[in-house]
């Protein structure tokens, strides 16, 4: 998992930026993706290739029926997800210390929060369309089953070859909790832009802040602390 490493390292510093929202999205990009992927879906699909038999000894069939049946590896193919899900999140890391460093860019926190906040917005759009688009991918190549038998007619085979696919059902089942991972990474994503948008960006330092009225002094009446007023209208003079 050492290869890992890195990449939670870089999404664990969004936090520092993100809602509560965007923390449980964190937490389920950690756990249930990046750990399960590592630890799991390596042993899962280690064997893909290996163990996908064709009942033909004709050169070169075996290879174009496996590239028929699976025209991405699924390993590679959710790898290369985590990957581009993260894109976003890490390129904004790297933007927020960019600032950071500029010389006179130190401000206060508020004001450092509110020129970040359209970057991190941006951030999170390009993770719900990445996340929608391998999601749709993912559905299009694959579908929601692996099937045990593959029926290959490409060339160089010379007739139909039936191909067979190792452990079918427990890639099937590795595919489903892995889709369903990310239905609910897209609705908290989702979640979290609507909250972004509803909120708005930090008030300004100061902007909201009303002046105090000033009492009385000890031992005054109480409309003696207002400051001197101006001449009576003439009407209210008294002969």
């Amino acid at each position: 998992m050492g290869e890992w490493g890195f990449l939670s390292s870089l999404l664990d510093a969004v936090q520092e930026h993100s809602p509560m929202v965007g923390r449980f999205w964190l937490v389920v990009m950690l756990l249930f993706r990046i750990l399960v992927l590592a630890t799991v879906g390596s042993d899962v699909f280690e064997d893909e290739q290996e163990e996908f038999v064709c009942n033909t000894q004709q050169p070169g069939c075996k290879p174009v029926c496996y590239d028929a049946a699976f025209p991405i590896s699924h390993y590679r193919f959710l790898v290369f997800h985590v990957v581009v899900l993260s894109a976003p999140a890490a390129l904004f890391v790297i933007f927020a210390v960019h600032q950071a460093a500029k010389p006179g860019r130190e401000g206060a926190p508020g004001q450092r929060a509110r020129r970040l906040q359209p970057f991190y917005v941006g951030s999170v759009v390009a993770r719900i369309a990445a996340e929608l688009g391998f999601l749709l991918g993912q559905a299009l190549l694959y579908g929601f089953r692996v099937q045990p038998l593959f029926v290959c007619r490409r060339r160089p085979c010379p007739h139909r070859v039936d191909c067979f696919v190792s452990r079918p059902t427990e890639k099937t089942v590795f595919i489903h909790f892995y889709f369903v991972v990310g239905l609910v990474s897209a609705l908290l994503s989702l979640a979290e832009l609507a909250h972004l948008l509803r909120k708005g960006p930090p008030a300004r330092p100061g902007c909201c802040h009303r002046p105090q009225e000033r009492g009385p002094a000890p031992g005054q009446p109480a409309g003696a602390a207002e400051g001197p007023r101006g001449p009576h209208p003439r009407g209210d003079l008294t002969v």
